[in-house]
């Protein structure tokens, strides 16, 4: 069985990064977008980095423009803005593509672990994501995709996910606690 640390990725210059390198962390994957709804969640997410990362938290951040072209500019760009917009300091990664043909080998792996888990159905930006995904195709809720940016995939020590928590999750009352159980 494979775990987190068989995959190797592309940082921000285009450099592999052995994911390996984070054995031994609790890890959160999130793929991200600068010009979305849910864009604020960086502030959410660096503050969680802030409170955890001491205790062997790691963020690693993808960028991906799949979802409405909302991830625009280049890795350096997009790292720009989330220095100086969320002051972020976890690590930043290459744009990638999570869904489809040209998808992330990662990617491919966080979905055979965890499927889609289901929007909060109180969170407000849910309705408007059930209307766009069902337009676009009607069997939607049965794979095993991305929906949406800001879809994260919590992993334990040992690099094996845990958890998946689609993007209307709450950073601080749903994820906070399952990172702080594996902490």
């Amino acid at each position: 069985m494979s775990t987190l640390y068989d995959f190797t990725v592309k940082d921000r210059e285009g450099k592999d990064v052995s994911l390996a390198d984070y054995k031994g962390k609790v890890v959160l994957v999130v793929n991200t977008a600068t010009e979305c709804g849910f864009t604020p969640t960086y502030a959410d997410l660096q503050k969680l980095y802030a409170e955890e990362h001491d205790k062997g938290l790691e963020i690693l951040d993808f960028p991906c423009n799949q979802f409405g072209q909302q991830a625009p500019g280049t890795a350096e760009e997009i790292h720009t803005f989330c220095t100086g917009r969320f002051g972020v300091t976890f690590p930043q990664f290459g744009k990638l593509e999570v869904n489809g043909a040209n998808e992330a080998p990662l990617y491919t792996w966080l979905k055979g672990q965890k499927g889609f888990a289901g929007f909060d159905p109180n969170h407000k930006i849910t309705p408007i994501l059930v209307d766009i995904l069902g337009k676009a195709d009607p069997d939607w809720e049965k794979k095993a995709d991305i929906k949406w940016n800001f879809t994260k995939f919590l992993v334990d020590r040992e690099g094996n996910v845990v958890e998946r928590f689609e993007p209307t999750a709450d950073v601080e009352t749903v994820v906070k606690p399952a990172v702080e159980k594996l902490l």
